[in-house]
């Protein structure tokens, strides 16, 4: 899949599923339920055990239907592992240089971590092509838009607290889309997943 469809795709989803369990087959419960309540890109962390064989799993049983990445990637061997094992889309939560470089090598999504105006310019002139904006909750809605001011044309995922309460007030403050883990993965996690993609579609239909 070309990065472009991915970008478009998890612009369009509005929300990013971000994956972390204690087992493989946690982690792949949580991915149908997510799929199910109709978020389709998910970021499969690599904190879950034998994440790369996960990775796999998922790309056999749903294939384009969604949109695969991997997170907590640190290093470009680890990226390179995850897109072998069939991810789409490499997120770090932090500016990795020779991350990006890996992923425009195979012409890979990158997603990398920024905290600052001078993360974000870094990571973008280096061909980052999504800025995660980590941890959102602690910088809050007031950074992102403080950042939009000179940086307009950067897109941005926030993650980190990120919830059907607040993913409104992100999307208004100039998000591509958002990530959500753990309000998303609690309970009945396709509801939850339903009513964080409500918030989005009527955040963006007010703004226009």
């Amino acid at each position: 899949m070309e990065k472009e469809q991915v970008i478009t795709g998890i612009r369009e989803i509005g929300a990013v599923a971000v994956i972390r369990a204690q087992t493989e087959e946690e982690a792949l419960r949580l991915v149908g339920q997510c799929v199910e309540g109709g978020i389709r890109a998910i970021e499969l962390t690599f904190t879950v055990p034998f994440a790369h064989r996960v990775l796999e799993q998922v790309a056999r049983a749903y294939g384009d239907a969604v949109l695969l990445g991997a997170g907590t990637v640190l290093d470009s061997e680890t990226a390179r592992v995850a897109l072998l094992s069939g991810a789409e889309f490499i997120v770090s939560p932090c500016y990795r240089k020779e991350m990006i470089r890996l992923c425009n090598r195979y012409r890979k999504l990158s997603v990398c971590g920024v905290m600052t105006i001078t993360e974000a310019v870094a990571a973008m002139e280096d061909g980052c092509d999504i800025l995660k904006l980590f941890p959102a909750d602690t910088l809050g809605v007031s950074f992102l838009k403080a950042l939009k001011g000179p940086l307009p044309q950067a897109q941005v995922m926030p993650t980190g607290g990120i919830s059907a309460a607040n993913a409104g007030d992100w999307i208004r403050a100039g998000a591509m889309a958002v990530g959500a883990s753990g309000s998303l993965l609690r309970g009945d996690v396709a509801q939850n997943a339903r009513e964080l993609l409500r918030q989005v579609r009527q955040a963006r239909e007010a703004m226009v």
